[in-house]
């Protein structure tokens, strides 16, 4: 039986390069790895797991809820973390919380209005503009998820608008001097924004019942 006053999370997101996997337990981060951006998801995910279960003294079915980035982002690293993190929580029966990438990462960004963007190649980008909301700071959507040009987002741009995500890796120097950026350590999923999100619908849920249940969590 596990204690609902002591739940224990799997963190994954692999939709960037480097992908994250972390262990957390109430709201705490307990310890976390960056997976090798040299090196394949698919090789490095599972091990980097076992590793940081047994570092704790944890076992696989101590785990109380895997939260899993669910994208945008890179397909075969996206695809890895998802499937390990459906046969994880299938393997031990704990519950599975799907989490936006952009939602954590607009979330984790100092700003009122930000665009967060990741490459989408042929000089395309995936956007989406979030807005911060008092008293909780949660993000909503103001735009859908698009793929846009880039020339025809750069037109979109205001002074309000900041802007964060994996794509100001290779398209920083084409932004405008007044656009305000989001620090560089947080354009990619931190552990916490994925925790402080999958928090939320794990409350609603009891996390005591050993079953797989997966939730389409986007923001707050």
């Amino acid at each position: 039986m596990i204690k609902p006053n002591h739940p224990k999370f799997l963190l994954i997101d692999t939709s960037g390069n480097p992908g994250v996997v972390a262990i957390a337990e109430n709201d705490t981060v307990r310890a976390s790895r960056s997976l090798d951006k040299a090196r394949r998801h698919a090789r490095d995910l599972a091990p980097v797991l076992a590793q940081l279960l047994q570092e704790q003294l944890w076992r696989p079915e101590d785990i109380s809820a895997v939260v899993a980035g669910r994208g945008p982002g890179s397909y075969t690293g996206l695809r890895v973390g998802l499937i390990t993190a459906k046969t994880f929580a299938f393997a031990t029966g704990c519950r599975l919380l799907g989490i936006g990438t952009f939602f954590a990462i607009a979330f984790q960004a100092a700003a009122e209005i930000v665009d967060v963007i990741a490459d989408a190649q042929q000089d395309k980008i995936y956007v989406q503009r979030f807005q911060r909301q008092p008293p909780a700071q949660a993000a909503r959507e103001i735009t859908p998820l698009q793929i846009l040009h880039v020339t025809d987002w750069l037109k979109s741009l205001t002074p309000e608008v900041w802007v964060s995500g994996p794509g100001l890796a290779l398209h920083r120097s084409r932004l405008p001097g007044y656009v305000r950026l989001a620090a560089e350590s947080l354009w990619q999923v931190q552990p916490e924004s994925l925790l402080r999100l999958g928090l939320v619908p794990a409350a609603k849920i009891q996390l005591t019942q050993r079953a797989v249940i997966t939730e389409s969590s986007s923001g707050i």
